[in-house]
């Protein structure tokens, strides 16, 4: 019977339970019962998703090899066993989860660069919206009519696309910009002004990549809701 579970690494396999674990760490922030789908890339990386209650789905890539090569955990379950990684890089994912993740996850591949974004800009955003959804949430949270404002148009010569404003607060929820820890999450002069993020489109996804992850919005009405 093959063994289950996640392998680190082998090459700075600590760096890589580090940045697995804080990521597993800030998606418990945003929902407790969150699930962690891990998926096997061909190139020995892993990719763990999550979905950010922003109708967003959220990514993080790490060295290693997975068995099976897609499988889903509890955050709660998978971050204690991050931390208790064996000296091989094994980490015991916990029960399987598998019921827990609904809908599909985007491509690996086919994405086009439409531009890159000052993450300065971005970060000005979320500030907004952030104060206008404190401003006008109500007992289900912010209304979906400022989640789903487009806020950023991005275009190239083939195609364009509008970010809604649920992209960028699931992208600042996740902590994926190089913030000094000194500065408010949202507070714009915590990053550098060369730092940007970069926005790729296939037909269907939109994807948006910062230094420390990714989010994901399918693109049209209706979207993916995953849980």
């Amino acid at each position: 019977m093959t063994e289950r579970g996640l392998w680190l690494g082998p090459d700075n396999r600590v760096a890589h339970r580090d940045d697995l674990a804080t990521f597993v760490e800030r998606a418990l922030r945003l929902d407790d019962a969150a699930v962690i789908r891990l998926r096997a890339r061909p190139n020995g990386m892993v990719v763990a998703w999550v979905a950010t209650g922003f109708d967003v789905l959220a990514c993080r890539v790490v060295a290693g090899r997975l068995a099976p090569a897609d499988l889903s955990a509890g955050a709660d379950a998978l971050l204690p066993n991050l931390r208790a990684m064996a000296p091989d890089g094994h980490v015991d994912p916990g029960f399987a989860m598998d019921s827990g993740w609904r809908g599909v996850l985007p491509p690996d591949t086919g994405f086009v660069h439409l531009d890159d974004v000052p993450a300065r800009a971005v970060l000005g955003l979320a500030q907004r919206g952030a104060s206008l959804a404190k401003e006008h949430s109500g007992a289900h949270g912010p209304p979906a009519s400022l989640l789903d404002q487009e806020v950023l148009d991005v275009a190239s010569a083939d195609d364009s696309v509008g970010i809604p404003m649920r992209c960028v607060l699931a992208l600042t929820a996740m902590d994926f910009l190089p913030q000094a820890p000194s500065r408010d999450r949202f507070d714009p002069e915590g990053v550098s002004p060369d730092e940007v993020v970069r926005v790729r489109v296939t037909p269907t996804w939109l994807r948006v990549d910062a230094r420390f992850g990714s989010v994901y919005r399918r693109r049209g009405d209706p979207a993916i809701v995953l849980r």
